[in-house]
């Protein structure tokens, strides 16, 4: 068995399907970067015969990726098998993924075909793909709901046609941890050709499972583990990359296996996806919740003061996160601005530094301390590059519980153009604002979802606007940071415009 357990990440396309994570090209290319810094083995980077989008999100990725080997899923099609072939070509390391479903209710009302079949297509399917690539994974969806012996049989039979990878998903997240070791001990001991595969598993957390059922299909012999960042996928999601990795890591004496994770980017890459998809993890989440380092209780307190190992398991450090004594304020110079960002995990382009200083600068005069919260707010935008098409330059709100709140907004546009519009909103100024937007855009876009949250305590607060718009049926994410939470909301609204209108450009 090996030492080194792999991880598959697929938070680019199982994850991506989560309702409300949807991402654009650039956004998809930044995480992909940042995973590969975290060290994944490989990256599934999308579903490339989805729609164009999908089509040219794995291909730029598979461009993009140097070290790490990138996947494409297809089903057992030979279009999609074409199209995964296509987009994942150039990679460096390129896997096609391709899966047919094998439990009695899939084949029988999904498919209907019969189990003879669908060993059939799956055996035709992975020959048809092994023409275009070396590695090969076949998974058998809803393998935990299939018949074990049927299994058995399309596992042989794919392995011999020239599968690399035989992948085992609890599809939907309905097996247990005692049931999914038996499952996997017994392919083990029943596909006389298993040594010459990894064994992958896939886990969903509909019953909150996810993570044991993965850890328990290790000590079955797996050597692969599907997961997401933050575990973010359909439904109730996948199983969590950093618990599973965690628990290697900190159970050494249970497991005796590693893996190639960088840990120390853990924290990191929670919230550059967090910040993409404005979709946050709850604060008790393990690992990389906000409380999941912090101690409230006296007793916990002073354990944790005589000696950290009382109630920390793990250190704050080992996932990226510091304990920096340095304080920033107005006082501060770059020096000290940039020793900060690296020392938080953060690499930025000279622009982007330059940006982020100016605005560190504009901050600092307005608040006494400067914490690594209200610096990772204002960098962590800056690390994903979209072209601005549009660019606030000032906004004027006229409010009160007497008067029809009214908005004049002037915005740059990237063709030289100076555009400002004045409208009034019975709903207060923010919403005046969008309003006024929407005019010198030409567009109308429904508000899905707008969230405010503190960066950090008390009145100097900065406000961290995070929002989503619809325009036809794609939903956009923006991002606005500032001490104002109305200027934090039109940039954020900006935010959202300009990612759509760079999706859409992308797309041509």
């Amino acid at each position: 068995m090996a030492n080194t357990i792999k991880i598959f990440d697929t938070t680019l396309r199982d994850g991506e399907q989560s309702p409300g994570c949807s991402m654009n090209l650039s956004e998809k290319l930044e995480m992909a970067l940042q995973l590969e810094r975290l060290g994944v083995d490989i990256i599934e980077a999308g579903f490339a015969i989805a729609s164009p989008g999908d089509f040219q999100s794995v291909n730029q990725i598979a461009k993009a990726v140097k070290n790490t080997r990138v996947a494409s899923l297809a089903r057992a099609l030979t279009k999609d098998i074409d199209a995964a072939a296509e987009a994942v070509k150039e990679a460096a390391y390129p896997r096609i993924h391709t899966f047919i479903a094998t439990s009695d209710i899939h084949m029988q009302y999904k498919l209907q075909k019969t189990p003879e079949q669908v060993l059939e297509t799956a055996v035709e399917m992975v020959k048809y793909a092994k023409k275009y690539c070396g590695d090969i994974e076949f998974s058998a969806e809803d393998a935990s709901r299939s018949n074990p012996v049927f299994l058995y049989q399309i596992i042989e039979a794919v392995i011999q046609a020239g599968a690399t990878v035989v992948n085992v998903p609890d599809t939907v997240g309905y097996t247990s941890p005692e049931e999914f070791f038996t499952l996997i001990k017994g392919i083990r001991e029943n596909v006389p050709s298993i040594d010459k595969v990894d064994i992958s598993v896939h886990c969903h957390n509909d019953l909150g499972l996810a993570v044991a059922n993965s850890l328990a299909a290790i000590k079955a012999g797996a050597t692969q583990i599907e997961c997401t960042i933050n575990g973010i996928g359909e439904r109730a999601g996948n199983a969590a990359l950093e618990e599973i990795v965690m628990n290697l890591g900190v159970r050494r004496d249970l497991y005796n296996l590693g893996t190639n994770i960088n840990t120390k980017e853990i924290y990191r890459t929670s919230k550059l996806l967090s910040s993409i998809t404005g979709v946050k993890v709850q604060p008790n989440k393990a690992i990389v919740g906000e409380n999941a380092f912090a101690h409230e209780s006296g007793i916990h307190q002073h354990g944790v003061l005589a000696n950290k190992e009382t109630y920390e398991i793990m250190t704050p450090e080992s996932i990226g996160l510091t304990e920096n004594k340095m304080v920033l304020g107005k006082h501060s110079g770059r020096h000290a601005f940039v020793d900060r960002i690296k020392t938080m995990g953060y690499t930025l382009e000279e622009d982007a530094l330059n940006k982020a200083f100016e605005q560190f600068k504009v901050l600092a005069d307005k608040k006494k301390v400067v914490t690594n919260k209200d610096v990772e707010a204002l960098v962590r935008r800056k690390t994903i590059v979209i072209p601005q098409t549009y660019n606030l330059d000032r906004f004027v709100v006229n409010s009160g519980n007497t008067i029809t709140a009214t908005s004049s907004v002037r915005l740059y546009c990237k063709t030289g153009a100076i555009l400002e519009d004045v409208m009034s909103s019975y709903d207060g100024p923010i919403d005046a604002s969008f309003k006024a937007i929407d005019k010198m855009v030409g567009k109308k876009f429904t508000l899905e979802d707008f969230v405010i949250n503190s960066v950090t305590g008390g009145a100097d607060a900065q406000g961290e606007v995070t929002l989503k718009i619809k325009c036809k049926s794609k939903t956009y994410n923006g991002h606005g940071v500032s001490m104002d939470i109305v200027e934090a909301s039109i940039l954020a609204y900006i935010s959202a415009i300009n990612s759509m209108l760079y999706d859409l450009e992308s797309m041509k």
